[in-house]
């Protein structure tokens, strides 16, 4: 059996990351701060990780947004996609300061964006390795309101995962269990698309 109890800060961390959703970073910023506030030097160097990771989705989905030609559900699906990514470069940068961190600055960046194509096989690409990333680096995470509200984005790019999975005409899973990337294999999935 599931052990189903947690702490109140995680339980208002995984609160606000779901408010985030609805009313967008700025309204929960503070909440996921006292959260990561938690944390050490250990959960600091997580988070920047994942922010970067989350840069570089953000970026993706608003170049595609500009330069691949979407139409129909995949335009409103990178549009609403591109929306969370934002909120949690917002939430994430916001939560670092605040913990005493400095956030990582984001990457330059290059797609090879060409057509709708072209952008739903890199979506694919990029909402499965942030799945793979965030189960990957869990284990390591020692603040368990960091790891909440971990577990509440991954969640998120899972669906979008899934959204793009199934517009492409895929199943949206591949399997009954999420794969994990070590923090070298995020970095070489990602590599192509980083400007040195």
């Amino acid at each position: 059996m599931f052990d189903t109890t947690y702490s109140r800060g995680a339980f208002i961390a995984r609160g606000a990351v779901a408010t985030g959703s609805l009313y967008g970073a700025s309204a929960v910023t503070g909440y996921v701060t006292r959260a990561f506030a938690q944390s050490g030097g250990g959960d600091l160097e997580i988070l920047n990780f994942a922010l970067t990771l989350e840069y570089l989705e953000a970026a993706f989905y608003e170049e595609a947004l500009s330069k691949a030609n979407l139409s129909g559900d995949a335009k409103k699906l990178a549009k609403e996609i591109g929306d969370h990514e934002k909120q949690h470069v917002d939430a994430l940068t916001g939560a670092i300061k605040k913990a005493g961190g400095k956030p990582v600055a984001a990457p330059k960046v290059t797609f090879p964006l060409t057509n709708q194509a072209s952008f739903l096989k890199l979506a694919e690409t990029f909402e499965e390795t942030g799945v793979s990333a965030y189960n990957g680096a869990a284990p390591m995470i020692s603040s368990t309101e960091v790891l909440g509200v971990a577990g509440s984005i991954v969640q998120v790019e899972a669906r979008h995962a899934a959204a793009i999975r199934l517009l492409k005409g895929d199943k949206p899973t591949v399997g009954a269990f999420d794969s994990t990337l070590t923090k070298p294999q995020v970095l070489k999935a990602v590599q192509p698309f980083v400007k040195a």
